[in-house]
């Protein structure tokens, strides 16, 4: 990690574990440059970062204080530890800059970004995300890029809009995205469930589906699977698309966590179909943030007339103006710079969890089992024994300070659900890891005892 980051991140944290509290002073510049090993210029630069996000403030000739503690001032959030929240930490927003990239915007665009656009999307957005997927693996032309806003919109237009293969039914993974899970139950679209957990799925149940099921797309989120946190593997990944190839279904590649991938040769799905396939959709909310309300679809050939039409209908254009910005903020060095802080502090607070889980395992593994080999992601989940119910444990904890999300809803009402708690670390304090773990497994351990009894 370039030192800068270094810098930045480890004063962060300081601040959130309340090692410096507000108005404490920070060490001189003189004094970090030497604990980093670093010119006095990278530490300014890493305080000046600092300062603009209002985290701290200088006193002219005295130095760098703590002007605000990244933890609310509420007492009781203060003192929850929470599991159950999935969305990105708003202390960690990039405010500053991206208002900066905003009324770049107003100043470049003018009164293009007050007018109407075209369901495509800004033009100089779509040439750079264009080049901006293919560091992604997702080599594409610009006429297949769509502009959405969220990756919800672009799934509600896949559910609703005729596909070339003339099919009817969604195929989504068991449990998934539940607000996807949501939108087709709402609508009463024809879905079918297929399981999939740490290990994958059942390639001879997926290909006995595809054959006698009415598939019109197949729903996956290969990488950091939402709520599991796994991914497939390559040859997983390839054996899906040659049976979405053999038997004329498409599949909807949500790509959500693409940012936070750290195995550079992890590609996906979309890279291993010939473009006529695979649907691939990319979100901007976890690695900025969700009010931004844009993503990115890009559209086999024989959708993009069909999509274009059910998008205009929908909302005309998503907003020109976060389009403007966003261009901006990616053509900086903004987003590069937000993405490897970003990517470097949840994978922080992923390994603890982690790290805390095993260390539970060692000394109770009668209790519960989790999928180790995910290390990476912002959520993960562990699997409870049948004698200690998931929801049991999410309401007794509720009074201890510790919040857990129910996995009920993640699931299709008719599919049969596991015995897990899903875990995220997208807005937990890091000091609270090691302890919410405890506490998790703790009150197991008494709930299992008290059902003996």
């Amino acid at each position: 990690m370039h030192k800068f980051f270094l810098i930045v991140k480890e004063l962060e944290e300081q601040i959130v574990n309340h090692n410096l509290k507000e108005g404490d002073k920070l060490p001189s510049i003189r004094v970090l440059a030497n604990q980093y090993h670093v010119s006095k210029s990278t530490v300014i630069r890493a305080l000046h970062d600092l300062e603009q996000r209002h985290i701290v403030y200088s006193v002219d000739k005295s130095g760098y204080y703590v002007v605000k503690s990244m933890i609310t001032a509420n007492v009781e959030e203060e003192d929850m530890i929470d599991f159950a929240t999935s969305s990105p930490d708003q202390q960690i927003f990039p405010y500053l800059d991206f208002q900066h990239c905003v009324n770049k915007a107003i100043d470049t665009y003018k009164q293009d970004l007050f007018t109407y656009g075209t369901p495509q999307g800004l033009p100089s957005l779509l040439d750079m995300m264009q080049k901006q997927l293919a560091n992604y693996q997702v080599f594409t032309n610009v006429r297949n890029l769509f502009v959405v806003s969220g990756i919800q919109q672009a799934l509600s237009i896949l559910t609703a809009l005729p596909f070339p293969n003339e099919k009817r039914k969604i195929l989504i993974e068991q449990p998934s995205y539940h607000l996807f899970i949501e939108h087709v139950m709402t609508y009463g679209v024809p879905v079918v469930g297929i399981k999939r957990t740490s290990q994958g799925i059942d390639f001879e149940e997926l290909e006995e589906i595809f054959k006698t099921e009415d598939i019109k797309f197949f729903y996956t989120m290969p990488r950091f699977h939402n709520p599991l946190g796994c991914s497939y593997s390559a040859e997983e990944k390839k054996k899906i698309v040659a049976l979405a190839h053999k038997y004329d279904v498409y599949i909807v590649e949500d790509d959500y966590l693409a940012d936070m991938e750290q195995d550079t040769k992890a590609d996906p799905l979309y890279a291993y179909d010939d473009k006529t396939r695979v649907v691939y959709l990319k979100s901007y909310s976890k690695i900025i943030f969700p009010g931004l309300r844009i993503g990115i679809a890009v559209i086999p050939d024989s959708l993009v007339a069909a999509f274009t039409q059910y998008k205009r209908i929908q909302d005309i254009d998503s907003s020109m103006l976060s389009q403007g910005a966003l261009e901006i903020y990616l053509k900086s060095s903004m987003f590069d710079r937000h993405k490897q802080k970003i990517k470097s502090y949840y994978e922080q607070r992923s390994r603890l969890l982690h790290a805390a889980l095993e260390q539970q395992l060692i000394q109770n593994g009668n209790l519960f089992s989790f999928d180790a080999g995910v290390k990476s992601s912002l959520h993960t989940y562990i699997r409870l024994i049948e004698d200690v119910p998931a929801n049991e444990v999410i309401r007794r904890l509720r009074g201890k300070s510790l919040r857990i999300e129910p996995i009920d809803k993640h699931y299709l009402p008719s599919f049969p659900k596991d015995n897990l708690l899903k875990l995220n670390v997208s807005r937990v304090r890091l000091s609270g890891i090691e302890d919410g773990v405890h506490l998790l497994i703790n009150e197991i351990r008494q709930l299992l005892a008290a059902s003996f009894f």
